[in-house]
């Protein structure tokens, strides 16, 4: 066995590893069980920690030797070899390094005083950005919420709408107020006035429904051909929580208009003397007497095709000025309402004569009084311009005068005597030497529901789409505002048009 002396060289070596062996063992501090150190023991509850040293005995007896003589033989023997050996010194001087900070590293993370508590609170954050953005008081360190660029106490984030604690995963943000998702659902979702229900979503996802022009009722567009009943005065849907009045001639009547509406020939006398003394205060006298009936919907039919003249309004004709011979079936008595039906109508045959170039005047029955009241208006223009002589008159002209007229008693009717002083419309009567201003035709006025009533009626006339009725309106509208209604009559008489 062969036998190679050590070099000068490989002590060295040997001595510095050894060195920074005991270096990084010095500076980790020792194992369990083999230090002869003063451990801390704690001892108490959590929140009164006492400390004790107390000795431990080291498993095998040595003479005790200072560390700190050590310490400087160790150094002063490393300086020694560094200085005889510089380039080996630069050679292991990274490796050296290394586990030199690699051991000091280990020393600063570990503290043997520092004891281990499992069941310490996890740090917190400062207490100035853990403030509850609903109570204003301190988070604190238990359990929260960060939303909207807040904290919250889970007790304090609550829904605007129901002020309930929002628990779920999910929830809506408008503006900055938080809703639960069917709160949320239910304030800003559209529901149909109609079926009560959430209307729904079309294929591209989006919310699609109908709404009134006038009253903003929404509906889903399927009520639209599901046969669901329609007032045929205001035209609003019937909806699923109420019921509609039958008329018994497939027209349905809203309980609002059914508390004004018209039912018998005689209960209409009275309005239809008032609209003829209106066109009394505007110099405009009829010297004839002309009958007034209360109709069916299907003699007022009947009635319209046996009468040559006219265009008539549709798709449903309401009034007719008759100017040829008929016998019509008119309303003799006011039928009695039975559940959402009326009941017991009762009705009489009558014959109407040509006495002079008007005949009658009919209206549909079941309308309500101020509906009722214009068409008798515009019908009973129809009469008049007949009896004065104004002939061959295209629908614009005739049609659009006579709505003028309607929309004027509607006026009337609806609007303060001050209001009405001052309003371009009343301008009929400015070339006129009469200053009258009819009153309203109902004694004490009217209820807030019949004046709505009214400015829908005036809403349909000044947006009808027709040609006659719709431009013919507007055109003779704005000559009478300009011209007043005396001088517009006579450029009609004259040129069978209206002044530009």
């Amino acid at each position: 066995m062969g036998y190679a002396p050590r070099t000068s060289e490989q002590c060295s070596h040997e001595r510095r590893s050894s060195f920074m062996k005991w270096l990084c063992n010095f500076l980790k501090g020792t194992k369990p069980g083999e230090s002869n150190r003063r451990r801390p023991r704690v001892m108490g509850g959590e929140q009164s920690t006492l400390w004790q040293h107390e000795p431990i005995r080291p498993k095998r007896e040595e003479p005790p030797r200072p560390d700190n003589e050590e310490l400087d033989r160790q150094i002063a023997l490393s300086l020694a070899e560094d200085a005889k050996h510089p380039k080996e010194r630069n050679h292991n001087k990274g490796e050296n390094d290394e586990d030199l900070a690699k051991a000091m590293q280990d020393s600063l993370n570990m503290n043997p005083y520092m004891p281990h508590n499992p069941y310490g609170p996890a740090q917190a954050l400062p207490r100035a950005h853990r403030v509850c953005g609903g109570c204003k008081h301190e988070v604190g360190h238990g359990h929260y919420l960060s939303c909207m660029g807040m904290y919250w106490h889970p007790q304090c984030f609550r829904c605007s709408s129901c002020t309930h604690p929002i628990r779920e995963t999910e929830f809506t943000l408008l503006g900055a107020e938080p809703y639960h998702k069917l709160c949320y659902k239910e304030l800003h979702h559209p529901k149909c006035d109609v079926c009560l229900q959430f209307i729904a979503t079309n294929r591209a996802g989006l919310i699609e429904y109908r709404a009134h022009p006038f009253w903003g009722q929404k509906y889903c567009p399927s009520h639209e051909l599901d046969r669901t009943p329609r007032c045929c005065s205001c035209e609003k849907m019937e909806p699923r929580n109420t019921k509609y009045m039958s008329l018994g001639d497939g027209r349905s009547l809203c309980m609002e208009c059914l508390d004004s509406a018209v039912m018998d020939t005689g209960e209409c006398q009275p309005l239809y003397h008032s609209i003829r003394d209106y066109y009394e205060g505007m110099n405009m006298k009829l010297d004839q007497q002309i009958p007034m009936l209360l109709v069916e919907r299907q003699a007022l039919n009947e009635a319209m095709e046996g009468e040559c003249r006219g265009p008539h309004h549709m798709p449903e004709t309401r009034g007719l000025c008759l100017s040829e011979e008929q016998t019509v079936t008119s309303i003799l008595k006011r039928p009695r309402i039975g559940g959402h039906r009326l009941l017991d109508m009762r009705t009489q045959p009558q014959k109407l004569t040509r006495r002079c170039e008007v005949t009658a005047i009919l209206v549909l029955y079941g309308l309500p009084r101020l509906l009722t009241g214009s068409i008798l208006a515009h019908e009973l223009m129809h009469g008049w311009l007949r009896l004065k002589g104004y002939r061959n008159l295209s629908p614009e002209v005739e049609e659009g005068i006579c709505q003028v007229m309607s929309y004027l008693w509607l006026e009337a009717e609806i609007l303060p005597a001050s209001t009405r002083h001052a309003h371009p419309s009343s301008s009929y009567a400015s070339s006129s030497s009469s200053s009258y201003r009819p009153p309203s035709s109902k004694k004490g006025g009217i209820s807030h529901t019949e004046k709505k009533l009214g400015e829908f009626f005036r809403h349909q006339i000044a947006n009808d789409t027709s040609e006659a009725y719709g431009d013919g309106f507007r055109t003779a509208y704005k000559a009478v505002n300009k011209y007043g209604l005396r001088q517009t009559l006579n450029h009609i008489r004259l040129t069978g048009g209206f002044p530009v």
